[in-house]
């Protein structure tokens, strides 16, 4: 039956919530009318909060909440002065390579990526720290000393112990792990495309508190299942629990799911069995019964045997399509032609469809935790360099059913062991792919008696990076497939800028000096090169190529994305130069100029050569 038309204009203030929604989906409120029909609204006090505006003194309504939620929602709207500096020597084929490693604070790092790439990444996977007793990773505090702050990560002390834990005798064991959590989503869910989806292992201490916290950062609409992956490959037996731990969770929320079915989910590779006995033409078979389920509703009707016996049962399509099927060669009859009639469904054709994933991951397909350190000690040549990584066998298939395409790009902010960038490789190589990651992981330090310390590795990130460049010489090795195996690796740190840059109303005449060259004495052209592409938001992987003009670097991004010249006291012909090839951004320092006359002048020369330009100075 059709639709009835409403004859009626379109309801716009249902639009504008439906709207409101796909962006603040934790300020929808649901109430059902007289007549049973859930209407949707809009919270406006909670709406103040998310838009940044003044606090609200209104009673909380029904929801998940904790201590320090209103906070950790603050901590991540709040603006950073951080930047990420290029580590080049760290870096495989910095220049041509377009995935990203980010070693820092990562809470830090996503609110540096938001202009960048907003809604830019296909799929997040995350393995983030498990709240177990033990202690965890976090520095979410407004409170940050100037020392903390210009040591741009704040994560260790001097002497690399951890700079905050969360120890399971803390009154706030759980509303800790729920506001690192709570931040860190809010930022990622800003990062993933209209058609993303976003992966969450996690173990049984705060799956429940996580679910609650994605339905309000994601929505629950965007549900979209909950993966129990066995992580073991063995049978436990320990006498001091009555249910042994085998198997994780998994998480799975798109940004929009009505979207992401429309653009199409992603399939796992076929893991049914097929065989060809009696000589098909088509090719390799397997099948499946014709006969209808119990809770299932088919047609009746009868069908012979080859052996003649008659068979008078609900079928699984009309009696039309089984002479077709028949016809076909389709229909085949076990027992020697006495059984029940199944439907053949051929190899190629399930190779192209794929399969689509359940809930249940086993370890025989996944992979096993047991298997992913044996992976770890072929790499490196010694065990337990890195505890408990994630399998490669699991992401690879969490790539695929993202469905990930060339092009697009995966980002994980808890690399940890960097897992996901050996899968993308192994993926790309597999597929002549060009995937793209970006990893970002803070460099916690390993301790003295590890395995990792003793055989020179000093912090997790070190080990990310080694396990990166050894994973793609076996792939490299073992595929011979061209695909892009390096890294470009950056490193969080404080602002390029002196404080004079961001304060000066707070600073006296004397200090006015200071502000005739703001940028900080360490920092590089690329590192103000790469400060500015993050506030223009510009991918970090594009190439870019440095120049000399005059006795001038001249840094051209992505042939004129960007043009940036922080030298002093420019000549007017390089000026001239750069404004001839018409980038459309061009950056410069203040101490560039000699003088407001000569902005002006500058100004004018760009509107005569290169009107579209846009044209900032730091």
């Amino acid at each position: 039956m059709s639709e009835r038309m409403k004859m009626e204009s379109a309801d716009r203030t249902r639009q504008n919530i439906r709207a409101l929604k796909q962006i603040f989906p934790a300020c929808i409120t649901e109430t059902q009318d007289a007549n049973g029909v859930i209407r949707e609204g809009v919270n406006f006090e909670i709406l103040k909060q998310w838009l940044g505006g003044e606090e609200s003194n209104a009673a909380e309504s029904f929801g998940f909440s904790w201590v320090g939620k209103r906070q950790a929602l603050a901590e991540a709207n709040a603006p950073t002065r951080r930047t990420l500096r290029p580590q080049i020597e760290k870096s495989i084929d910095w220049d041509t390579t377009e995935h990203i490693y980010i070693e820092g604070e990562n809470l830090q790092a996503l609110k540096l990526l938001q202009e960048s790439y907003l809604e830019g990444v296909k799929l997040i996977y995350i393995d983030p720290p498990y709240n177990t007793g033990k202690d965890f990773l976090y520095n979410d505090s407004f409170k940050e000393s100037r020392e903390e702050y210009a040591s741009g990560l704040g994560l260790t002390d001097a002497q690399g112990n951890r700079a905050a834990v969360n120890p399971e005798t803390d009154g706030r064991f759980h509303s800790k792990w729920c506001s690192m959590m709570f931040s860190r989503l809010l930022l990622a869910r800003n990062l993933l495309s209209r058609d993303g989806v976003i992966f969450i292992s996690i173990d049984d201490n705060e799956a429940e508190h996580l679910k609650m916290i994605c339905n309000e950062v994601f929505g629950k609409d965007n549900f979209e299942g909950h993966i129990h992956w066995r992580r073991r490959h063995n049978q436990p037996n320990d006498k001091t629990k009555m249910i042994g731990i085998v198997a994780e969770h998994i998480l799975v929320y798109a940004k929009d799911s009505a979207y992401l079915k429309k653009a199409g989910v992603g399939k796992l590779d076929i893991t049914a069995s097929f065989a060809n006995p009696d000589n098909d033409p088509k090719g390799p078979w397997a099948s499946k019964p014709w006969k209808t389920g119990s809770d299932q509703n088919g047609s009746r009707y009868t069908i012979v045997t080859p052996t003649g016996k008659a068979l008078t049962e609900e079928w699984m399509g009309e009696e039309s399509t089984y002479q077709k099927y028949l016809k076909e060669g389709r229909i085949y009859f076990p027992k020697g032609g006495d059984g029940m009639p199944r439907k053949k469904y051929y190899q190629f054709e399930r190779e192209e469809e794929g399969q689509c994933a359940t809930n249940w991951w086993s370890h025989e397909t996944f992979g096993h935790n047991q298997g992913a350190n044996d992976c770890m000690t072929e790499l490196f040549g010694v065990k337990n360099i890195f505890s408990n990584p994630k399998p490669v066998e699991l992401l690879k298939a969490i790539l695929k059913v993202a469905n990930v395409k060339n092009g697009e790009t995966v980002l994980d902010f808890f690399s940890g062991s960097a897992a996901m960038a050996h899968a993308v490789l192994q993926l790309n190589a597999e597929t002549n792919g060009t995937r793209k990651y970006i990893l970002i992981q803070a460099p916690e330090a390993c301790a003295q008696k590890s395995a990792a310390f003793q055989n020179g590795y000093r912090n997790i990130c070190e080990i990310g990076l080694a396990r990166i460049r050894k994973a793609a010489k076996k792939i490299k090795r073992e595929t011979k497939a061209a695909i892009d195996y390096g890294v470009r690796v950056f490193s969080v740190d404080s602002s390029n800028m002196r404080d004079v840059y961001y304060g000066a109303a707070e600073y006296g005449q004397q200090m006015l000096s200071l502000m005739e060259f703001n940028i900080k004495e360490d920092r590089s052209g690329l590192d103000l090169l790469f400060g500015c592409l993050l506030e223009w938001g510009l991918p970090l992987s594009l190439p870019y190529k440095s120049r000399q003009l005059n006795g001038c670097t001249v840094h051209d991004y992505n042939e004129g994305d960007l043009v940036a010249c922080f030298d002093a006291d420019i000549p007017k012909s390089v000026m001239e130069t750069i404004a001839g090839w018409k980038p459309r951004r061009a950056v410069f320092s203040d101490s560039g100029f000699q003088g407001c006359a000569s902005k002006l002048n500058i100004r004018e020369l760009f509107k005569r050569l290169a009107p579209d330009a846009r044209i900032k100075v730091i």
